[in-house]
């Protein structure tokens, strides 16, 4: 479930970036933050710093079975896999016209939800990022998880464009979107795929021991 929901992930990613129309949240966030203050040094340098330093803090604060594999395969390998998503999705579709950008926007948001299901539920470390809304919803059980995602993506979409808006970092449909779905849709996918995988997979690994 660790390996499908990280790779189906950075597929996804790549078809979010081809519909150009715009970024996730915690992608907003870190383009204002490199906007504003980091713009001196390359991107990719500046976002492994970021994570590295949102592990830290999670490790300090947060849940620690939170951080696992899945954790460093995010934060080393995924970004290799984003860039073969995008330069495949271009290669399909050279010249997409309306339709085809929102076809990739649609198609990119529901399978990064149920990818993020899939890992979450792989319970194999999740990315530093969504470290912090799962635990906010496991210490804050009376508020469900839609709720608290919706919360800290729009929060970071803030962040990002005010940080970043002289850099022309601007929120498109696809963040406004992410945003407000991606809560209720991992929600839904845990709850009626996910979960009743990994728990139906325990049960078949026990009866045929």
């Amino acid at each position: 479930m660790t390996a499908v929901g990280v790779l189906l992930s950075g597929f996804s990613v790549g078809m979010f970036q081809n519909s150009l129309m715009g970024l996730d949240p915690f992608q907003v966030f870190a383009h204002g933050l490199y906007v504003r203050f980091f713009h001196q040094t390359d991107f990719g340098t500046f976002y492994l710093f970021l994570n590295l330093a949102i592990l830290i803090f999670d490790l300090l604060c947060l849940e620690r079975h939170l951080i696992g594999i899945a954790t460093f395969i995010n934060m080393f390998l995924l970004g290799y896999v984003v860039d073969f998503s995008t330069w495949l999705w271009k290669a399909v579709f050279p010249q997409p016209g309306i339709g085809i950008h929102i076809f990739l926007l649609a198609a990119g948001l529901l399978v990064l939800c149920f990818a993020s299901a899939m890992y979450f539920d792989g319970d194999l470390g999740v990315s530093t990022y969504d470290a912090l809304a799962l635990t906010m919803s496991e210490r804050m059980k009376k508020i469900p998880f839609r709720f608290i995602r919706i919360t800290t993506d729009i929060c970071c979409v803030l962040i990002g464009v005010l940080c970043g808006f002289a850099g022309g970092i601007r929120p498109g449909i696809g963040t406004i979107l992410t945003a407000f779905c991606m809560g209720p849709f991992i929600e839904f996918f845990r709850r009626t795929i996910t979960k009743p995988l990994r728990r139906d997979g325990f049960r078949r690994s026990k009866t045929t021991a």
